[in-house]
């Protein structure tokens, strides 16, 4: 039993200041305040006074990313930095090929650790060249009855009609189309005119006003705008990177390839984007069309595109706050409405009796400040609960996290350097 903590449930805007959690197995048995909740003999309690709990984080636009094809490894190392960074849940919306199967498969056997992995798949494309109804049918099938999917991404498949043949074929088959609209705004409009559940990709034109906020709230269209990949004016990634320095972050050097931080984070140079003045950024008029959506009743989700893995999807959320949208909006978006937004919003998205136990415990509460998402304590994923630093397993077993061969960042041989000459130099200077 987790107790405690100030729990924000995520049911409307519910928040529990002494909170008592009760997990058994991988599910939450019951949540409320202290001394409310029935404690089962023999319980084991763990004392969280003073943080804050809340759903695990659901990332809805995510790509592992520098895979390599066809070649299946024991541990993704891109999925431990998430989980340790509270996010429990992903999807990879177009997976290029399909090798996102068997990493699915292992996370869900206990065989590699990571957030749950949902999936669309590779997108739907062009080249699928659907000549009718039947043949959408037919092509959806694979994604329904082969990759057992429950949706898929299209991308620019054709003209409208071939589209709206998808999204008919969608709908018989029971699978959430999502799509993107490569960069063009009257493209993405007929997307969501025609009913396609999700839109990936910020629109390309900022600022917005009331008639393309309440065509979203009409068509119920979850946006999701991908703030690390602007569209429109440069990427905000560039604006958190030089800002802060994942490179300087233990945490992030303890979970990543410090090959691949350091390209990223050591220079920003012309081809990475570079820096920029604050009012040549156009993510914070994205974000205010964002507070504006869901002040009206409409859609959104929070997807770090994989830029960073690990503290990218916290400034994905930091973007989209920074244009008004209150914390505990953002909050909701960052759990509940990704819940939805990708299908399985009855088992994860709030703290609640019989959803699973996936579950975040942070240090500072963020609806004060929403940076204070990044003080991850510990983290809950399918009811075992981790070490927010370390991901070493607390409960129900204790054991640590084992150690990868990309944590070794210097050879262990000397090629018959002693050490006293490697610590030197072999000839005898520093």
């Amino acid at each position: 039993m987790l107790r405690g903590g100030r729990a924000i449930t995520m049911n409307g805007y519910e928040i529990i200041e002494n909170s008592d959690i009760v997990v058994r197995n991988n599910r939450i048995e019951a949540i409320g305040s202290t001394g409310q909740v029935n404690i089962p003999d023999g319980a084991e309690i763990i004392d969280i006074s003073g943080t804050t709990v809340m759903p695990g984080f659901v990332d809805v636009h995510y790509h592992t990313q520098w895979l390599i094809t066809d070649i299946h490894i024991n541990q993704v190392w891109q999925y431990l930095p998430n989980l340790a960074y509270g996010v429990t849940t992903t999807e990879d919306v177009q997976t290029s090929t399909t090798d996102i199967l068997t990493y699915h498969d292992r996370v869900e056997a206990g065989e590699m650790i990571g957030p749950r992995i949902y999936h669309t798949g590779p997108g739907v494309f062009s080249a699928e060249n659907v000549r009718n109804l039947d043949h959408a049918r037919t092509v959806l099938r694979r994604y329904k009855d082969y990759y057992r999917l429950t949706s898929f991404k299209m991308y620019m498949s054709g003209n409208r009609q071939q589209r709206q043949w998808l999204i008919m074929a969608a709908r018989e088959l029971e699978l959430m189309p999502t799509t993107e609209g490569g960069i063009d705004f009257k493209l993405n409009m007929t997307h969501a005119i025609d009913g396609y559940s999700g839109l990936e990709h910020s629109l390309p034109i900022a600022p917005l006003y009331s008639d393309v906020v309440n065509l979203f709230k009409t068509s119920q269209t979850t946006y999701t705008p991908t703030l690390l990949v602007s569209y429109g004016g440069p990427w905000a990634e560039n604006y958190f990177y030089t800002r802060h320095s994942p490179l300087d972050d233990p945490k992030m050097l303890h979970f990543s390839p410090y090959e691949d931080l350091a390209s990223k984070a050591s220079r920003r140079g012309r081809n990475l984007g570079g820096w920029f003045r604050d009012e040549e950024h156009v993510f914070p008029k994205h974000a205010v069309f964002l507070k504006d959506l869901i002040a009206a009743g409409g859609r959104t989700g929070v997807g770090g595109h994989g830029q960073l893995h690990g503290i990218g999807f916290h400034w994905e959320m930091w973007a989209m706050q920074s244009g008004g949208m209150s914390e505990h909006d953002l909050l909701r978006v960052a759990t509940i409405y990704g819940a939805e937004a990708i299908g399985f919003d009855n088992d994860i998205g709030t703290l609640a009796g019989g959803k699973l136990a996936d579950i975040v415990v942070l240090e500072r509460n963020p609806l004060g400040d929403i940076r204070n998402t990044n003080s991850v304590r510990y983290v809950m994923k399918n009811g075992r609960l981790y070490d927010g630093d370390t991901l070493d397993e607390i409960w129900p077993r204790q054991r640590a996290l084992p150690s990868y061969y990309w944590q070794q960042q210097a050879p262990a041989v000397t090629n018959g350097v002693s050490d006293d000459d490697a610590i030197t130099g072999a000839n005898g200077r520093s």
